[in-house]
């Protein structure tokens, strides 16, 4: 068996995904591995306290350089995750097109700041606190003129879709700009068919809001993108119906449950 040698890697792109099957692979590489323009989210930095738990010695998860000395084994640990952000940032939306007034609990508020940043200037109340997060919402929300998806801490390309939806019914004209991955704009067929206003041009978006949505039978095509129905459809009249949520519960577990919490009217159809 051939053993992994240890190496210098640079990063053509600060990516979430390549920084950690690095660090994963290079736990037990042999000599050491420096990872050049690694990705900074907090997801990099549990792995890598994780990782340390099991007997791993691994150093600057959080910084654009992270470097993993090979260690022969690890041994078996407890860890608790940290909570999920993006989630937390959906629900926080959900609450923001809903006109609704919500308490998110046992969130890492730092994780959030790129996304209360865009809710506050969508007209939101935002009260902070060290693991809770309140919102509550005008009337009518706001548009948002400039919003441009980047590498943590930037605005995160995972809450894109949401963000959109919520657009979708703000006052004015919002531009969105999807810097970090290609072919993100999925879910816009789908939100046009319930009355939303937008076009496309390459990476921008371009969102005219509507005063109002209309429910409607729609298909989430991705992840992310059918979280961003479900919320177009908690704030869209009459009756709204998304299929494939197989995408859905990838990344969101009982995601119905969640906002039925929180006053929605919501329910899976077998």
């Amino acid at each position: 068996m051939v053993k992994l040698q240890g190496s210098e890697i640079l990063l053509d792109y600060p990516s979430v995904g390549a920084t950690e099957n690095t660090m994963l692979i290079a736990v037990m590489a042999k000599g050491t591995t420096k990872i050049r323009n690694a990705a900074k989210e907090p997801e990099i930095i549990d792995l890598e306290n994780y990782l340390n738990k099991m007997g791993a010695k691994v150093t600057g998860a959080g910084t654009s350089e992270i470097v993993i000395e090979g260690v022969e084994k690890l041994h078996h640990v407890e860890h608790k995750i940290i909570p999920d952000r993006i989630v937390a940032g959906t629900l926080a939306v959900a609450g923001a097109i809903t006109g609704g007034d919500i308490l998110l609990k046992n969130v890492i508020v730092d994780h959030l700041k790129p996304i209360i940043s865009k809710l506050k200037e969508a007209g939101c109340f935002v009260l902070e606190e060290d693991t809770s997060l309140k919102i509550k919402a005008p009337q009518r929300i706001k548009a948002v003129e400039m919003t441009k998806t980047l590498p943590y801490p930037g605005f995160p390309t995972d809450m894109q879709a949401q963000f959109m939806s919520l657009m979708t019914v703000a006052k004015g004209t919002s531009i969105i700009t999807e810097t970090v991955f290609e072919n993100r704009y999925k879910h816009v067929d789908e939100l046009t068919r319930m009355g939303a206003k937008i076009k496309i041009d390459g990476r921008v978006a371009v969102v005219q809001g509507a005063k109002k949505l209309t429910g409607a039978k729609v298909h989430a095509k991705d992840l992310r993108g059918g979280a961003a129905l479900v919320l177009a459809g908690l704030a869209a009249e009459g009756v709204t119906m998304v299929d494939h949520i197989k995408h859905i519960d990838r990344g969101y577990d009982e995601f119905d449950k969640m906002l039925q919490k929180l006053g929605a009217y919501i329910y899976r159809i077998d």
